[in-house]
This record gives C-alpha cells, structure tokens and sequence, in this order.
C-alpha cells in the first residue's frame, strides 16, 4: 500500500512537470501520465469509499442496537446518515484535493496562502453540505414513500455503510479531478440545495410574496436564515476560485495566440484581467448579500444585490471587446442573455408583472445557463489549439 501510495505521488508530480513544460501542447508522455494518474485517482477512490463504509457501519453499531430507527425524523436514519454523509466527503474530498494541488494542478498551490485557504474551506463547505442536503432530502422522500418503515440496527448500519461509501468515492473524485466545468456544476447543486433547504425550513410560508432575501432574515427561524445565508457567502467564495480555474484556462489560450499569430493587435488581444476582475466582482457581491441580510440593513443589501447585477451585465456586454476570437454565436448568447436579465428585471419594475423573488429566479437561471457554456467554449477553444499542435508536431 506504502509504495503504491509513493507510486501515485511520483505518478502525479511527473505529470504536474510535463503539464509546466508544455501548457499549450499535449505530449504522447503527458497523454499516458495522465492515463495513469486517472487510473491511480479511481484505485484511492475506491479506498476512500471503503473506509466511508467501515465509518457509516461504525455509528450504526454504536448508535442503532437496541432500536429501530425510522427512515427520517429525530434519531432516524435521515439524521445519522447526514452527519456520515458529512464527515466522509469532507475527509474524501481533502484526500483528493490534496493530490490534485500538491501533485497534479501546482499552480493551485501556488497562490497566496490566504487565498488556499479560503479556498479550501469553501469547497470542504460546498462537498460536505451537499452530502448533508442530498441525506436530509433523499431519506425525507424514502420516509413519504415507506410510511411508518423502521428498521432494525443490522439494516441501518448497512444503509449508514453505503451513505459513507458513497459520498467518500464521489468527493475523493470531485476533489482529485476538479475543473472549471465540475466546480460550475458543483455550485449550481450547492445553491439550489442551500435554497431549497432553506426554504422548507422557512417557518414563514408566505416568504416568496416578497423575495428570496426574506429566507436570510431572523423571521424566516434559524435553521433557514444560517443556511441561507452562508449559502450565499460560501457561493460568492466558490465564484471567485471558479474565476481562478477559468483565468487559468484562458490564459493557456492567449498563449496558444500569441505563439500562432505573434504579437496581437489592440482590438484582437483577449483581455483576462478584466473578465477575472468583473468575476471577483460578482463573487464579492454573492457573498456581500448572505454577511448583510436584507432586515439589518436594508440599504446596503439593495446595494450589493444591484452590484452583482451590475458585474454580470458589464461582463455579458463586454465580452466581444474582453475576449476577440471567440465565436459569433457566442457573443450573441452573451447579447441575448443580457437583453434577457435587463427585460426580465423591466418586468419586475417598472411593469409590475411579478416580484422579486420571480426575478431572482430567472437571473439565477441566466447566470448558470451562460457560465456553462461560457466554460465549455473555452475547453472547446483549448481543445482545438492542441489538436492543432498535435497536427504540426507529427508533421
């Protein structure tokens, strides 16, 4: 074991070097490194999901003899496997995360110390919560399904077992191979948990007559005000770290143009400072509306709502001028989704044709819609230039 583990170091370093010795082009050493490395990545997962299991089969032994324990409510299944559920992926996503920066992805580790660190807890936040809402919502549903189900210590131990397992394996992965496409998507599932979360322990049931901000006030009960709340700010966090993997990215790209086309004229040379700046901007904002709840300060609130708006829009309507060289049907993607955000916002006020929580929900919609694609275009961008250079070195 000792020496397989020196193994997938050794394995992940090598690759790390050849990725820093040819960022722009793919080697045939980089494409079987990385084969390897792959296949060494699924062998720790697996571990990973083993020793999940051992702990989930642990606390049901420990917890559940003597009882029988529902699938969902106080002392249940629901609440044992979501503190399993919880701690695993929290241990498995820092096994994998550790791999990934410290061998794989270097310039991850590279970066300010404060700037890891927040980083590092964000997402640790972000995979943890998720395994927590995915047990409290999956077992809820199981419970309405199975009406007054209960079962003995031996069966629940074995279900707190593949919660373990589970949520170990898919975290020890998000961790090791994380990019700018999975960590989209894995903020995409953390806000909407976070929200819906918050919203069915929202002890007003009226609270979406006003607006989602209402969730992160004390009137909402407490459980719906803190996950709300650091939702938000744990979201606004995750925007920013999205930004670096995504600068990376097109960073790779400009280089890519610089070493095809030489030195780029004023109009044809991408600008990523200002794509990051405005990103960070956003994030900053996301995370400004969960520390200052609409009822402490209802001013400042408003104000860091409209700057991310504000970020975003600047962001959609500039990219022809941040970023030349990208497709036409892209650029009018980010055309037609501002125009969409701005009409969307008219029907609020001044028309009057919904509130505001209808609003936020379709910007919500436009913000991860355009960032997927965004984030895939540039992959596809990447992916051609090395094609292309694969081309002329075998020539």
């Amino acid at each position: 074991m000792m020496r397989r583990r020196g193994q997938a170091r050794r394995l992940a370093a090598r690759v790390a070097l050849e990725e820093a010795g040819h960022p722009t082009t793919t080697t045939p050493d980089q494409v079987r490194s990385q084969a390897r490395l792959q296949i060494l990545i699924e062998s720790r997962a697996i571990w990973s999901a083993i020793l999940g299991g051992m702990i989930g089969l642990a606390v049901g032994f420990v917890f559940f003899p003597g009882s029988r324990p529902a699938l969902a409510g106080d002392e249940s299944i629901q609440f044992y496997s979501s503190v399993v559920g919880g701690v695993t992926a929290g241990i498995a996503f820092m096994l994998g995360y550790s791999l990934n920066t410290r061998m794989a992805n270097l310039w991850l580790g590279q970066r300010p110390r404060i700037r890891q660190l927040l980083d590092t807890v964000a997402l640790l936040v972000v995979h943890s919560s998720i395994a927590v809402m995915v047990c409290l919502g999956l077992f809820r549903v199981f419970q309405e399904a199975f009406v007054g189900l209960t079962v003995d210590y031996i069966a629940g131990s074995i279900l707190l077992g593949i919660v373990g397992g589970g949520a170990a394996y898919f975290s020890f992965n998000s961790g090791a191979r994380i990019n700018a496409f999975s960590l989209s998507t894995l903020l995409a599932i953390f806000m909407a948990s976070g929200v819906l979360v918050s919203m069915l322990f929202a002890e007003n049931p009226f609270w979406w007559h006003v607006m989602f901000s209402e969730l992160g006030t004390g009137q909402a009960g407490l459980t719906s005000f803190w996950t709300f709340n650091t939702t938000l700010v744990v979201s606004g966090v995750i925007i920013t770290t999205l930004t670096a993997f995504i600068a990376r990215d097109l960073e790779i790209w400009v280089q890519h143009l610089t070493e095809r086309h030489g030195r780029l004229k004023h109009f044809r040379r991408p600008r990523v400072l200002a794509v990051r700046v405005t990103m960070i901007g956003m994030g900053a904002s996301l995370a400004g509306v969960g520390m200052v709840p609409v009822n402490v300060h209802n001013e400042l609130h408003t104000l860091v709502t409209a700057a991310f708006g504000v970020f975003f829009l600047v962001l959609l309507i500039g990219m022809p001028y941040w970023l030349p060289g990208f497709p036409r049907t892209f650029y009018l993607m980010c055309l037609l989704s501002a125009a969409a955000l701005i009409f969307a916002g008219s029907l609020w006020r001044p028309i009057g044709y919904y509130n505001l929580t209808s609003l936020e929900l379709i910007a919500a919609g436009i913000l991860f819609s355009w960032l997927i694609v965004f984030i895939r275009h540039i992959a596809a961008m990447l992916a051609q230039f090395s094609a292309s250079s694969q081309e002329v070195e075998t020539s």
